[in-house]
């Protein structure tokens, strides 16, 4: 009997030891979806033997067996389907593959139990194998894309759950610090105050974050503004909260323009920081700013080891952190500064890109004259 007969002669009894390894394999305490879970076995193995079935050339087989097959088109796969409900089910990654190698155990060791094999068995076995490699693809896939979107709507709940406290924390340390100007409490009262300000900005990122993996955007402000007004105003501010670092800051040419300027000196907050962090100590740090009819350039620069090629092809990827170790304050440092500035570059209609260049490591956000042509007042740009 050819496997894709066998297959579907005993589909119940491969169905019952799938079933029953699965449930071995559950976390402790989750609920499986018994309907679902005797559902999505059937339909993989429907789709298995629909890939037996099919006339496949030697060219197709080696494009399957280097991880190119087709892509699937149409509804959903039963592959993705089971990746995405085992990732629901509190499934590890491990917990899913381990279903697949017993399933696949499973058909062949009752294929040969029942003395069902025939002349072509070895051809039936290589693309058995093929077809269950192909759904352990498929449903890691979407395992992956699950776990990330659940991991991000955790984020999501959690900055939003924080903003509430943190606001009272701020605005009551706000209020100390003004009614304890000039005694020996003041100094303590910045501190709370800065503390205070400093996880805003985690939980403000945290948000960010959130919202563009998940697909909401980054909301912008446009209005008419001179950003090298503004740019300079969070230098200023860089230099108080940054006190060891020496900042120059520089414009030139055409700088108002049509932007969301809070966004934009978030950025440079961002940029700036980084350069702290990093760069090599007591070393300038030079912001600079150039505009012409079209575009304007925001430029960070520090000096400092040179980075990697692979370092600058991920500098950007949210929640890593820099290759070198830091100055200092990378424990409070979540590694979604760089990402949060290319998301405010391109939500603008910009880019932001990292060079080296004698001993230099030079960050350029480019931005257009008129971020948002479609007038003043928020936007939600999708990322």
């Amino acid at each position: 009997m050819r496997l894709a007969d066998f297959i579907e002669a005993h589909t119940q009894r491969i169905l019952d030891d799938a079933v029953e390894f699965a449930l071995t394999q559950a976390p402790s305490g989750a609920k499986l979806n018994m309907k679902r879970l005797r559902n999505d076995i059937p339909h993989i193995l429907q789709e298995i033997v629909k890939d037996l079935r099919t006339p496949q050339s030697p060219a197709q087989q080696r494009a399957k067996s280097l991880g190119r097959a087709p892509v699937h088109t149409g509804p959903e796969s039963a592959a993705s389907s089971h990746g995405r409900s085992r990732a629901d089910d509190g499934f590890g990654v491990n917990q899913m593959i381990a279903e697949y190698r017993a399933l696949r155990a499973s058909v062949l060791r009752l294929w040969a139990a029942d003395e069902a094999l025939v002349a072509d068995a070895v051809d039936d076995m290589i693309r058995f194998n093929e077809a269950i490699d192909q759904a352990v693809a498929e449903s890691l896939v979407e395992f992956s894309r699950t776990v990330e979107s659940w991991r991000n709507v955790f984020l999501g709940a959690l900055g939003h759950d924080l903003r509430g406290p943190l606001t009272a924390v701020v605005g009551t340390a706000e209020m100390l610090t003004e009614s304890t100007k000039d005694t020996p409490h003041a100094r303590p009262a910045e501190r709370i105050l800065n503390g205070g300000l400093q996880l805003s900005r985690l939980v403000d990122g945290l948000l960010d974050y959130s919202k563009s993996t998940l697909g909401a955007g980054m909301t912008l402000q446009c209005a008419a503004c001179d950003l090298s007004a503004a740019v300079a105003e969070e230098v200023d501010l860089l230099r108080s909260t940054l006190p060891d670092a020496r900042i120059a800051f520089h414009a030139q040419g055409a700088t108002h323009a049509h932007a969301d300027d809070t966004r934009v000196r978030e950025a440079v907050h961002n940029l700036v920081t980084n350069a702290a962090k990093y760069g090599e100590p007591a070393t300038e740090i030079r912001v600079s700013l150039s505009g012409d009819a079209e575009q304007v350039r925001i430029a960070v620069s520090n000096a400092g080891a040179p980075l990697s090629a692979d370092a600058l092809n991920t500098l950007f990827d949210p929640l890593r952190r820099g290759s070198t170790t830091a100055n200092k304050g990378e424990h409070s440092s979540l590694g979604l500064g760089l990402f949060i500035v290319r998301e405010i570059a391109r939500a603008h209609g910009g880019v932001v890109a990292a060079e080296v260049e004698e001993g230099r490591t030079t960050f350029v956000m480019t931005l257009p004259m008129q971020a948002d042509r479609g007038g003043d007042g928020a936007r939600h740009v999708a990322m």
